[in-house]
């Protein structure tokens, strides 16, 4: 946000537009039909331009307001939580599979001790440690399935409508802001710096 009065980039858009339509005021184009070649309209225009930030001062208030509504509309509404639930969706998926392939490794080891006869007590504990973890495997997979359940139903949540009113309201704020730059701002910087209109009875040629 800005620190000084003024406007982002990005927002140049908005005052041109709406300086054309503050010139294309009534009493705005009567004061400037009095030079016909014109040159009055351009140079009006170009100061105003050059006056930007001036002019945008009046508003600054509903400016600052839109660039925060604007700003959290933009935010990512969930990174936290999507950061948490890809980890737990990962975690749900390698630990069953390193589990079971671990415990089929004991148990082949356990049972190939056992049937060579070697180390009996080493061979129960192995087997034993093999069908732990293989059941770990088990459990795991059935958490990781409900994991993947609970993630699908919320992912089915009312998101879009979220967004649609963020961007709704950012839409709002910007309308504010550009009422009340035309209104506040452009105009009256526009009817002050006008060009003076000759006297009925005066000719415009004298007109310094």
């Amino acid at each position: 946000m800005p620190t000084t009065s003024g406007i982002w980039p990005q927002d140049r858009a908005d005052f041109v537009d709406l300086l054309h339509r503050a010139l294309d005021d009534r009493d705005v184009r009567d004061a400037l039909r009095a030079d016909p070649s014109g040159e009055s309209a351009l140079r009006l225009r170009a100061r105003a331009l050059a006056a930007t930030d001036e002019i945008a001062a009046a508003a600054d208030e509903e400016y600052r307001v839109y660039l925060a509504v604007r700003a959290t509309a933009r935010e990512p509404r969930s990174s936290a939580g999507s950061a948490g639930s890809t980890g737990w969706l990962l975690l749900a998926v390698l630990a069953p599979s390193v589990s079971a392939a671990a415990g089929v490794v004991l148990l082949l080891i356990g049972y190939g001790v056992g049937l060579w006869g070697l180390a009996p007590e080493f061979a129960a504990s192995v087997r034993t440690a093999g069908w732990l973890l293989t059941g770990f495997a088990a459990v795991t997979a059935a958490a990781g399935l409900l994991a993947l359940l609970v993630t699908a139903v919320r992912g089915q949540g009312p998101r879009p409508p979220q967004r649609s009113t963020a961007a709704a309201d950012a839409e709002a704020a910007r309308q504010r802001w550009r009422r009340a730059l035309l209104e506040r701002g452009l105009r009256p910087y526009l009817r002050r710096h006008l060009p003076d209109t000759p006297a009925p009875d005066q000719d415009p040629r004298t007109v310094a």
